[in-house]
């Protein structure tokens, strides 16, 4: 089971699963109480550049999430977690599967994602960072660049994602120093994002504190299924390795590339993601090409599942 980071939001997410559910809905207005306003009118409606502030996107992205989940519990009369091998998701969206396992309620997840979203944003200060994708090239090539660009300051693989596909991330000038050694090793693309900080750098180690203090005080239960950690890539099935896992990771590299290699050394058969968008499903259909790999988003998307609960 998986689901989805940051990059999936978009104005509109959850409209129509909201009208179409209950349980849906409920999920949306537990979150919406949570946090003491309407995310899920801003999620609807918009503007666009307040949806993208990562305080708000990241819970967000955590609601579709969930709210699916709850859509499936109801038509499905049986939770679909309890017969997952094992939940993965996507830097923030490893706080959704451990929602989902029950490590942690809706209302305190959409609190946590808050807080983490304040604390990488404030980080560091605005235009000192950045990030840019990086296609086509080894990651051998990529972090060798990194250290050769370090003379212009941080910059470090932050998301290993597939073969060919990976993210950089820094201080600006040091990020763009090693966009174009890598532009000129060959990359088939550079591709600056569009960020509000350099997440998953040593950067964000003034997060990581704050992640450290919220977690230890979020009441975090052990999850019922277990959950691969984003930068171990091992299967947590405890609350202390938990916290420790999501804390390293607001630094931490997202490890996805392993984590799918996991998935196939563990003879997982199906991968279901949960959420807005197909982002996820895209990138692990491409080297798990004898997996089922569907994406479910509302009540359209249930035949996809036939054979799979």
């Amino acid at each position: 089971m998986l689901f989805p980071g940051q990059g999936s939001h978009s104005v509109g997410m959850g409209r129509d699963l909201a009208l179409e559910s209950s349980a849906a809905r409920e999920v949306f207005q537990q979150v919406d109480d949570a946090l003491g306003f309407s995310l899920s009118k801003l999620m609807w409606d918009g503007p666009e550049e307040k949806l993208v502030l990562t305080e708000h996107a990241q819970p967000a992205i955590m609601a579709c999430s969930m709210a699916v989940l709850a859509m499936l519990r109801e038509e499905l009369g049986a939770d679909p977690v309890d017969q997952a091998h094992i939940l993965l998701g996507h830097s923030l969206g490893e706080y959704s599967a451990y929602c989902a396992s029950g490590s942690l309620d809706i209302a305190k997840t959409a609190l946590l994602l808050q807080t983490r979203g304040q604390a990488m944003q404030v980080a560091v200060a605005p235009d000192q960072g950045a990030m840019a994708a990086i296609l086509g090239l080894d990651t051998a090539l990529i972090e060798q660049a990194c250290i050769e660009a370090s003379s212009s300051g941080v910059v470090v693989l932050a998301n290993d994602n597939v073969e060919g596909q990976a993210v950089i991330s820094g201080a600006r000038a040091a990020v763009e120093e090693a966009s174009e050694i890598l532009s000129q090793k060959g990359a088939k693309r550079v591709v600056p994002l569009n960020v509000s900080a350099p997440f998953h750098s040593p950067l964000m180690q003034h997060a990581t504190g704050v992640m450290a203090k919220a977690l230890e005080q979020s009441n975090f239960l052990d999850p019922k299924r277990p959950v691969l950690c984003n930068v171990d890539v091992v299967s947590v099935t405890d609350r202390a390795m938990a916290v420790d896992c999501l804390t390293r990771q607001v630094e931490g590299r997202v490890r996805w590339r392993e984590s799918i290699a996991w998935l196939q050394n563990n003879d997982v058969s199906h991968c279901v993601e949960l959420g807005h968008g197909k982002v996820i499903t895209s990138m692990v259909r491409r080297p798990m090409k004898d997996a089922v790999c569907v994406s479910i988003q509302g009540k359209k998307d249930l035949d996809q599942l036939e054979g799979v609960f």
